[in-house]
């Protein structure tokens, strides 16, 4: 049997539309913005979209009124299967 191969994409998410919804709010509104955009760009359902412990404190890092404006991320999925992974880039 073949090995599944991994394919991996970056994406550089932006999170503008976090400045039109109420500053304590922010960070939550900030993950579902991610999760959606993979979702239209993976063509995936939500439901099947992981993101890693390192994005969530990435996100939460300066607290839940203040996010990055926008995020890089490592996009990583097999073709077999329904399961998206959201990572930090590896900056090599």
């Amino acid at each position: 049997m073949a090995e599944k191969e991994i394919n991996e994409v970056e994406y550089t998410i932006p999170l503008r539309a976090l400045q039109r919804c109420p500053r304590t709010k922010r960070a939550p509104k900030a993950i579902k913005l991610i999760k959606e955009y993979v979702a239209r760009h993976r063509k995936a359902d939500m439901e099947d979209i992981w993101i890693d412990k390192d994005v969530n404190e990435l996100i939460w890092s300066r607290g839940i009124e203040k996010p990055p404006n926008k995020v890089t991320l490592k996009v990583a999925w097999i073709d077999d299967e329904d399961l998206v992974e959201v990572l930090l880039p590896d900056d090599e």
